[in-house]
């Protein structure tokens, strides 16, 4: 409740990050734009087994901040081209130097 309703110096509102997902970069090669492989899991309805799953989403990186192996977080947005609705957050671990 109190991070709702903080104010900044400047007199705004903070916001609060919603929808926010962790996953690893899969792909670099666009300027501005990283796709992203999320994986989770889901439980057979019938079985009771889980299973992974994975979803990617192309996300909007404008300073070309991460690299291919990064592990990211992700938060929703406003669509931004018609794929890309994703936003980078922050870069929680870097991919091993080859």
């Amino acid at each position: 409740m109190a991070a709702e309703t903080a104010t900044a110096e400047s007199g705004h509102a903070r916001r609060t990050l919603t929808g926010t997902r962790v996953g690893v970069v899969t792909f670099d090669k666009q300027d501005k734009t990283r796709t992203v492989a999320v994986s989770y899991q889901v439980r057979h309805a019938k079985y009771g087994k889980y299973l992974k799953r994975e979803t990617s989403f192309r996300v909007h990186d404008p300073e070309n901040a991460c690299k291919a192996g990064d592990r990211v977080e992700i938060a929703n947005c406003r669509p931004i081209s018609k794929t890309k609705s994703w936003r980078l957050v922050r870069v929680l671990e870097s991919a091993p130097q080859e």
